[in-house]
């Protein structure tokens, strides 16, 4: 069975089943480990027990045990990320995740013996370093894997579910910390801490019965197993005209990139990034650029303000009664938010609601701000405890309702957009390491925002106490966001990989909305209507 030339380019892939949708869903579950693991923290940080633990004579952990304690599990992912794109290209995308898994069950073993022999900060601090690498091996890989087996017509909606999952960590992180925050045992903190455990069991063993990446096999020469992945991801017999089709664009993409881009070796392969000119869409250099400076605008949303340090901070106003309740209910719209994006990222493509939801996220920080000078966070009074609480309670309320507004904008459009654009952008040549990092930069100023922001909101000596003024911060950079939306970012909506390196090839992000493929690299090749086996013998 074969193709004919003349078979419409946009709809060359199988239609999707739902055994194949589910397959390629399950690796959004690492998402949860990701959200749990950058979650629980936020509460665990607040607990009594862990605080008396950390800084004993202390009612709150100080800034600079806060921003130790929280930033070192993003440098352990920064560096892990980094590597995890060299381990993905030795031994392929899913048996690196599962090598992160183990790494991080070690670190959670580690975390888990906090208080026990003294030095629990050291001890806690080692076990999140070490929990990092895992989880930049996890958060790296699962969006590269991801985005080479999902079929273009869902790929968005299925890459988004990544984020989802991250936010369904988050929420069960919040979960179990509002449950044993009243406890009066170490279980207060052990326990949210030990049922880590979960999501790397599932994770790890259930990826021993996916396939590998169609991708990572036809650039190792392996198009046989390619072939049969792609069967299973596909759930199509290997004749089929689709598995044809898309093997056959696969293999004359793979075969296009290694003439741009030879393989040049372990220091050449890396080089191979910044190769090219910053003023040429197409070059290497200008989607590194584009898939660092992402994760950078990602987290300069400050969304992690919220999730890492928001139990303290609403404590320092003395307005909320249940902080802990409140950072729940924070979590719960982030994760009722994300779906949407399954939606709205394949209607109206990735471009327009990065632009949009950056919009969206600077209203409501700078109006938050705003209140908070005036009337709000900022206007507080001793509460005759020792502590403060603030004049203008229903201000404060509404500061925290419009809080989280702003988080049901970055969970439907930042939150998943980003990481969906990061594995859609790299040719094949350069994608592990360049989605590896970009996920790396994420990490990066994540570990950068969580050490200087219990310095900008704290209130020990010498530190900002910004309180709600912070978030003309967030407002400022959220502008600058979507500014940058608008004249750098491309359309990637309904093309698959190789179509995305063609589009980057012939367009601008301004008009690459209106981009429509008009030739496919099979094709240029002749390689369209040949026959199973003779799409083996090209490579």
């Amino acid at each position: 069975m074969s193709l004919h030339a003349t078979a419409d380019i946009n709809h060359i892939e199988a239609p999707v089943t739902w055994k194949a949708y589910l397959l390629c869903a399950f690796a959004s579950f690492g998402g949860i480990y990701f959200g749990y693991d950058s979650g629980y923290i936020n509460g665990v940080n607040g607990i009594k027990n862990f605080v008396e633990l950390i800084d004993p004579g202390q009612s709150s952990l100080t800034s600079s045990h806060s921003s130790l304690i929280v930033s070192i599990l993003s440098a352990g992912t920064f560096f892990g990320a980094l590597i995890a794109g060299d381990i993905a290209e030795a031994t392929g995308r899913k048996w690196t995740v599962i090598y992160g898994c183990v790494i991080y069950a070690i670190g959670i073993v580690i975390q888990t013996l906090t208080g026990v022999g003294g030095n629990a900060l050291g001890i806690i601090v080692a076990g999140r370093l070490i929990a990092g690498f895992g989880v930049g091996f996890e958060s790296a890989i699962v969006i590269l894997y991801m985005s080479e087996i999902c079929p273009k017509a869902v790929r968005g909606a299925l890459v988004a579910c990544y984020q989802f999952c991250v936010t369904i960590g988050l929420m069960l992180a919040s979960c179990v910390v509002y449950g044993t925050e009243h406890r009066n045992d170490t279980g207060s903190y052990r326990i949210p801490i030990a049922i880590q455990f979960i999501w790397a069991i599932v994770l790890g063993v259930g990826l021993l019965f996916l396939p590998d990446s169609p991708r990572y096999y036809v650039k190792k020469g392996r198009v046989d197993d390619a072939i049969s992945a792609l069967c299973k991801l596909r759930g199509q017999p290997r004749d089929s005209q689709y598995i044809e089709a898309e093997i056959a664009e696969i293999v004359a993409n793979e075969e296009y990139e290694r003439n741009v881009i030879p393989n040049a070796g372990w220091f050449g392969s890396w080089k191979n990034c910044f190769t090219g000119s910053l003023w040429v869409q197409k070059s290497n250099l200008r989607r590194t650029i584009l898939g660092t400076s992402l994760q950078m605008m990602q987290q300069w949303t400050g969304v992690n303000f919220i999730f890492y340090f928001s139990t303290t901070f609403l404590q320092s106003t003395g307005a909320i009664s249940n902080t802990f309740l409140t950072s729940l209910i924070f979590t719960l719209v982030n994760v009722f938010s994300t779906p949407v994006s399954f939606y709205t990222v394949e209607k109206f493509g990735r471009r327009p609601l990065l632009i949009f939801g950056a919009l969206g996220m600077l209203i409501c920080q700078f109006i938050v701000a705003i209140v908070g000078i005036t009337v709000g966070f900022n206007k507080t009074h001793s509460d005759g405890n020792g502590g403060t609480i603030a004049n203008n309670i229903p201000a404060v309320n509404a500061q925290v309702a419009l809080i989280a507004i702003y988080i049901f904008f970055f969970a439907s459009t930042w939150g998943p957009g980003a990481w969906i654009l990061i594995g859609e952008i790299f040719p094949i040549p350069i994608r592990s390491r360049g989605v590896a990092l970009s996920t790396a930069s994420n990490w990066l100023w994540n570990t950068i925002i969580a050490v200087i922001t219990p310095y900008m909101v704290g209130s020990d000596p010498g530190d900002g106490d910004m309180k709600s003024s912070v978030f003309f911060v967030w407002g400022g950079l959220c502008t600058v966001a979507m500014v940058y939306s608008y004249f750098l970012v491309p359309e990637t909506k309904g093309l698959s990989l190789e179509q995305v390196d063609k589009m980057m090839e012939e367009t601008t992000p301004r008009t690459s909305a209106k981009w429509r493929p008009h030739t496919t690299f099979a094709e240029e090749k002749g390689m369209v209507t040949a026959e199973h086996e003779e799409v083996k013998q090209s490579v």
